[in-house]
């Protein structure tokens, strides 16, 4: 089984294949709030949970919404520039070609004369070199076509403007009242963002994890005060690599994977993973590497977007995702060591017993998923099994690293008879074999969420 997991977006090339996307390995699809409505979100969720049911998996749904995504408006066509031609970024009212509007006017009057503008996801770079109230003159830094739509980067720009828009608050009350189990927020800068969020949702008595996209410089900067109130990162390396510069994305990728572990927060990576699948069955050798590398660094789940969303191949993406997490665990650097402070002694303890002992697997009895999170902070060896009564824990735990199995046991206030009850589970579905030993982590007072306090080891 693999311990990394699998996030795959769904989309015109995906949307029929879900059955066989869940068999061959994705455990968490990702609907992106940047396309589609909410009719077809409905019916992509209602679509998952009915497929879900049937093959008896927790598969867990992720909605990503947009966040302030700025783009230029609408071009009769395409706009072929060349270097050292001069453009202008327009309040309103073009008077050319050459003038653009922006899906944000008002930050035009917060750029400055001397920094860089960035269209088409960097492949054209731009300088400002005058600055009017209603508009600013950019200067063309190399060649390249530009056509409706096409996103803007200001990576110098000291910009105001809140990762929560108007259609993010629309999209956000959706998500909580559709039941979805994680949300990502996109364009974070601080941690005022993931509480505006989280306050949006629990106003709509939803509680789904809330996931912090790291692709802005600030969100760099205020890494650890973002991490302190979200459930978890996603490295989004596209807009990250266009804010920072490209060269410096591998080591940031690390730093925010590291940081994540040690707070065990679950951290997705995520953009250009196996993009030459889009258009070919076979990926490249680089792109096997960072699919590798991405997993050992401690990435809970690696991400596919264009590869299962208009690419020509996503069931073989997906098969070629699994295929080399599994064989990158074959010399994966298992058991990290921190500094253990008491929320993490039983986690710390369990993974030392394993080491001694060498179960079958560890059994963590979780209402909320906490104590699971906290044993895969220290990468255990062994399969994890959760057991849970909650069904939305159940399917927040398909994005932690090394949870092969998840069973859902009504509440039972006695631990023994839950203990029996898990077991009688676990020979039935064949999870485990009479004689295996496991480890067992739960609380004196069963169900309620921060009590683990025992670790037992149980023979099946």
């Amino acid at each position: 089984m693999k311990k990394a997991k699998i996030v795959a977006t769904l989309g015109p090339s995906s949307s029929d294949k879900i059955e066989d996307m869940i068999k061959t390995g994705v455990d968490v699809f990702r609907l992106n709030f940047s396309h589609a409505n909410h009719k077809t979100h409905k019916e992509s969720i209602k679509k998952i949970r009915e497929i879900a049911k049937k093959l008896n998996s927790k598969t867990a749904i992720l909605q990503d919404i947009s966040g302030p995504k700025i783009r230029i408006g609408e071009i009769d066509g395409v706009l072929e520039l060349k270097r050292g031609d001069k453009i202008r970024l327009v309040k309103k009212n073009p008077k050319s070609k050459y003038d653009l509007t922006l899906s944000y006017p008002e930050i035009i009057e917060q750029v400055k004369e001397g920094e860089y503008v960035f269209f088409a996801d960097g492949s054209i770079r731009t300088k400002v070199i005058e600055k009017h109230p209603d508009y600013l003159v950019l200067e063309v830094k190399n060649d390249g076509i530009l056509s409706s739509r096409k996103g803007v980067n200001f990576p110098h720009s000291n910009l105001k403007i809140s990762a929560i828009t108007q259609k993010d608050k629309k999209d956000l009350v959706f998500g909580a009242k559709n039941g979805v189990d994680i949300v990502a927020i996109s364009f974070v800068n601080n941690k005022d963002d993931i509480l505006l969020a989280k306050k949006i949702l629990k106003e709509n008595n939803a509680n789904p994890w809330v996931i912090a996209k790291i692709e802005t410089k600030k969100a760099v900067d205020n890494l650890d005060e973002i991490l302190e109130v979200s459930d978890g990162v996603m490295v989004a390396r596209g807009d990250l690599g266009i804010e920072v510069g490209i060269e410096k994305v591998p080591v940031i990728q690390k730093k925010i994977i590291r940081r994540a572990n040690k707070l065990k927060k679950p951290v997705i990576t995520a953009t250009q993973m196996l993009l030459s699948m889009v258009n070919s069955p076979f990926p490249t050798r680089a792109e096997v590497s960072d699919v590798a590398n991405a997993v050992m660094d401690g990435s809970d789940a690696v991400m596919l977007s264009d590869e299962t969303t208009v690419g020509k191949y996503p069931l073989k993406a997906v098969e070629t995702l699994k295929k080399v997490i599994i064989e990158t665990q074959s010399i994966y650097p298992y058991y990290k060591k921190y500094e253990i402070d008491d929320s993490d002694a039983i986690a710390a303890s369990v993974a030392d017993l394993c080491k001694g002992i060498e179960p079958k697997a560890i059994v963590s009895f979780t209402s909320s998923g906490t104590t699971v999170r906290s044993i895969a902070k220290y990468r255990p060896k062994p399969p994890i099994i959760a057991v849970t009564h909650d069904r939305l824990t159940s399917r927040k735990l398909k994005l932690v690293w090394g949870v092969e199995e998840i069973i859902e046991l009504p509440k039972i206030k006695n631990p023994e008879k839950l203990i029996e009850k898990f077991k009688e589970i676990a020979k039935k579905e064949k999870l485990l074999n009479e004689g295996d030993k496991v480890i067992v982590t739960m609380g004196s007072i069963i169900g309620e969420e921060g009590t683990t306090n025992m670790i037992r080891i149980v023979e099946i």
